[in-house]
This record gives structure tokens, C-alpha cells and sequence, in this order.
């Protein structure tokens, strides 16, 4: 069984991307489970705060959460053509301290999708997080891009994915991710 843990980078109610983390939690192949973690309640980064009340609680729940996990898929919205603040902020969390990110990241398979209601979807906010997943020296998989455009056209107002479509290709991304980390997970 491969596990996959999915973080959606937005907290709107009716997100278009928690709605596509949605789609690729209900399209994973069976032996998969997607874990979905949420980032709210995530402060924003402080290094005072971290030196003198430590990590927060809710930042090392998902830590461990990570680490335990065979992969990670993160769900990026994208925000003036590049990575949401809020969802590089719980990342710049969840690799500290320092000596913590080898535990939770190194060389970890990372999965990334997104959806926008521009034409591009989010192809300059995943190209935005290369160098945070260099630097954490995580595994990025390139075998299929998924990016969402036209959104407004492809959810309902509560944010689910609605599109056939655009599902098939969510399943069709899932199927070779998992199998991809499955095999990853064979070769050590």
C-alpha cells in the first residue's frame, strides 16, 4: 500500500484546488491512500516565535505525518503567477529546524498539481516551487504535468471537480504518480 500525503495550498471554502485534491483523493488506484492534511492554523513563520515557544504543535503533527508517508502531493493555487504565500509559508514551517529536513523530506517523491481559472493553470506557481523542493533535496516527479486552467468552467460553486474530463486526467496523473513512487519505494 503506498501512502500519499495531499496538502491543498488554499483555505477558500469552495476551493478550486481543494476541489482537485478532492478529485485525486476519489481517482487514486486501490492501492493508495491519499492522507489529505490541511495547513490551517499554521502561524505565519516567525523565527523568534520558534525560539522561544518551539515548533508548533499543528506544524510537527504534519511533520511527522510527512515523514511517515511514501510521497507527498501538494495542490498549488496560484497568486500573481507564482506560489501562495500562505502555502510557502507552512512549508518554510514544516522544514524547521534545519536538521528536521532530511527526516521529513529528503528524497521524498513530490506530486504537483493545480488549478486556476486562467487559461495557463498553475504552470508558473509549480515552476516557482523548484527551488523549494531542491533545497529540501525532495524527489520532484516529472512524469506528468497537471495543470487546471479554465476552472471557473470545471467546479461547481462548492468546488468540486465537475469536468469528465478533466477528472480522467486527474485519474490518469494519479495512476502514474503512484506507480512511480510504488517503484521508488521498491528500489529504496
Amino acid at each position: 500500500m503506498i501512502t500519499v500525503i495531499g496538502i491543498s495550498g488554499s483555505l477558500r471554502k469552495g476551493s478550486y484546488n481543494s476541489g482537485l485534491l478532492r478529485a485525486a483523493v476519489e481517482t487514486a488506484p486501490e492501492d493508495c491512500t491519499v492522507d489529505v492534511v490541511s495547513i490551517k492554523g499554521i502561524p505565519l513563520y516567525d523565527g523568534d516565535v520558534e525560539e522561544t515557544e518551539g515548533i508548533p504543535e499543528v506544524v510537527e503533527g504534519i511533520k511527522g505525518r510527512i515523514e511517515k508517508a511514501d510521497a507527498l502531493l501538494l495542490v498549488t493555487p496560484e497568486y500573481n503567477n507564482s506560489v501562495p504565500g500562505l502555502f510557502k509559508n507552512a512549508m518554510d514551517w514544516l522544514s524547521r529546524p534545519p536538521q528536521d529536513r532530511a527526516r521529513v523530506f529528503e528524497s521524498k517523491p513530490v506530486g504537483l498539481m493545480g488549478a486556476s481559472i486562467g487559461p495557463l493553470g498553475t504552470v508558473n506557481a509549480q515552476t516557482a516551487w523548484l527551488p523549494v523542493f531542491r533545497v529540501l533535496n525532495m524527489r520532484i516527479w516529472f512524469g506528468k504535468q497537471l495543470y487546471v486552467g479554465g476552472a471557473l468552467n470545471l467546479f461547481d460553486e462548492s468546488g468540486n471537480l465537475v469536468d469528465e474530463n478533466t477528472k480522467k486526467r486527474v485519474a490518469s496523473y494519479m495512476s502514474a504518480f503512484v506507480e512511480h513512487v510504488a517503484a521508488q519505494k521498491q528500489n529504496g
